[in-house]
């Protein structure tokens, strides 16, 4: 198992590796899949969960907000899903599943750039879902309900019951929850999906 982040890991495992780099470096994203490819010759699984919102009335986002959303949560997925599949295609097999959000189809007020950059995160896992078919490889979306974390963190109660409210399940969403749809998606049995955003808590 490989994971990347800005920070240092503190998680030890013996079958964990972890690398230290900003998914928005194009080159140090190409250099930690080459480091992979040597290593271990392929890539099964590829879990794009990285991403930042933005939560501000249109008005008052600046662009250089705007710039960091979609360089983070589409340019930066995109580069994940290139390098991933380049590495999938040599084994004619592969899984990647992306991050979507409910913010998108409930068309959030105060998320315009947000639901914007997952709306294009949509767009991407549909078209890379059929250009990646001829390898073996899936490529699908989760769309989670907002979850106790920190992107969630300074966003008035008020604003988050009110989101709840328009679910079908009015509450938060568990790491479970989510899981459950990436374990889906990666299964054996998933290998005639793609394309695919499944949203939770009954939002469509």
């Amino acid at each position: 198992m490989i994971g990347c982040s800005r920070s240092a890991c503190e998680f030890v495992h013996p079958n964990y590796r972890h690398f230290n780099l900003d998914i928005c470096d194009d080159k140090a994203v190409e250099k930690m899949f080459a480091q992979i490819r040597a290593d271990d010759q392929g890539l099964d699984i590829l879990i794009n969960n990285a991403g930042i919102g933005s939560m501000n009335h249109a008005l008052m986002t600046p662009t250089s907000t705007v710039a960091r959303v979609m360089n983070t949560n589409v340019v930066a997925t995109f580069q994940m899903c290139r390098e991933a599949g380049k590495i999938m295609s040599r084994n004619k097999f592969g899984r990647i599943v992306n991050f979507a959000t409910v913010a998108t189809p409930l068309q959030l007020e105060g998320e315009a750039i947000y639901a914007a950059s997952k709306a294009a995160v949509i767009s991407l896992t549909q078209i890379l879902g059929r250009e990646l078919a001829p390898f073996g490889i899936t490529v699908n979306a989760v769309g989670p309900t907002p979850i106790r974390t920190d992107l969630i963190a300074a966003v008035p109660e008020q604003k988050l019951e009110a989101l709840l409210s328009r679910q079908a399940f009015p509450r938060f969403g568990e790491f479970s929850d989510v899981s459950n749809v990436i374990d889906f998606f990666v299964r054996p049995e998933s290998a005639f999906i793609t394309g695919q955003t499944i949203f939770l808590g009954g939002v469509s």
